[in-house]
């Protein structure tokens, strides 16, 4: 049996005397489409920090595809396959999506700042042409990115991590601040990113995680609550309890 995409064992974070992440264990398969849900000061953001190595937990490991990356740091967890978007996007505001695809392809490709010469890298002209029409850039490719509507710059973001090729895509609230008449983009883009790669979103748009995820993982006050498919969280009343609530929104 193969090793799950990405693992976290026995996950603890200490910041003083406050336990923010409390013996977190779960595996995300390869190819799979997991969510992590939870209300506000569940410890989702110190989790994700954790797993892309940008806090070092107090105990445990985190595995990516069977080997421990506890000691990495995020970029050589990038280097491996470990790929992340934010939840207030981290983009070049001065730079095109063209330009900004073509930084980050040259940049795992090891070609640095060297990037973007249709001339002499045919292969990269390829790949950001293809990422761009998947995620529906093609109206704004040449646009600074400062200048995008929000919803567009959310997509690049995506475009940006799939451009790292990783075997692992975590999600950081994608649809936050994205207006309604932009998200049906968002949901498009979701529904078709590569089958191979196992992604975890990180949600509080209980619609969008219903929809995307076959299987739900609930992180309340630093400890794993539940886990269990949309249906089977759904139904629980202690997930209904402490997160979903009367409007169904954390």
């Amino acid at each position: 049996m193969s090793a799950p995409a990405l693992e976290a064992r026995g996950l603890i974070r200490r910041f003083g005397g406050l336990i923010a992440t409390d013996d977190v264990s779960f595996a995300v398969p390869a190819g799979a489409r997991q969510a992590l849900i939870g209300p506000n000061g569940a410890g989702k953001t110190t989790l994700i920090n954790l797993l892309t190595g940008v806090l070092k937990p107090s105990e445990g490991a985190v595995l990516l595809e069977g080997r421990d990356v506890t000691a990495l740091s995020p970029h050589a967890r990038v280097r491996l396959g470990l790929a992340r978007t934010f939840q207030i996007n981290q983009l070049f505001p001065d730079l095109s999506p063209v330009e900004s695809l073509g930084l980050a392809i040259s940049e795992r490709e090891g070609r640095g700042w060297d990037f973007w010469r249709p001339a002499g890298k045919p292969e990269i002209v390829a790949e950001i042409d293809d990422l761009i029409a998947r995620f529906a850039l093609s109206e704004v490719y040449d646009q600074p990115t400062r200048a995008l509507p929000y919803g567009k710059q959310r997509l690049l973001e995506i475009a940006l991590a799939l451009a790292c090729r990783p075997r692992v895509l975590l999600l950081d609230e994608p649809a936050a601040g994205v207006p309604e008449e932009e998200r049906h983009d968002i949901l498009a883009a979701l529904a078709q990113l590569p089958a191979e790669v196992a992604i975890l979103l990180i949600e509080h748009d209980m619609d969008l995680v219903f929809s995307f995820a076959t299987r739900i993982s609930v992180l309340v006050a630093g400890r794993l609550l539940c886990e269990g498919t949309p249906a089977e969280i759904a139904a629980d009343e202690r997930v209904r309890a402490v997160y979903l609530g009367e409007d169904g929104h954390g």
